[in-house]
């Protein structure tokens, strides 16, 4: 359910980039409505969740699950290369949610 909300949330905030023409209220309007579908599924998965995960685990997750669809979001839809510096990056943040599961 989180890796599908942040689909949902991923092309709310960044789907409108390959649409410039369009007018801003227009794409606050879109994003809102694509948003409440990511609602639908983040609020109960957070809610499922919290009976194994703490929050802070919780939150770790949705961000490890972000920058991975982030990343094929990029690639896919905006055909923007993703470079060594921004995958390094991306793992440096991934090195520090392990830190948030050491027990």
């Amino acid at each position: 359910m989180l890796a599908l909300s942040n689909v949902f949330m991923t092309f709310a905030w960044y789907g409108h980039l390959k649409f410039k023409a369009t007018p801003l209220v227009a794409v606050v309007l879109i994003s809102w409505g694509i948003a409440f579908f990511e609602y639908w599924l983040a609020v109960p998965a957070n809610r499922i969740g919290h009976a194994v995960y703490s929050a802070a685990q919780l939150k770790t997750i949705q961000e490890v699950i972000t920058l991975i669809v982030f990343a094929g979001f990029s690639t896919l839809w905006l055909k923007e290369a993703v470079g060594w510096n921004t995958l390094i990056g991306f793992g440096f943040i991934a090195i520090g949610a392990a830190f948030v599961f050491r027990g």
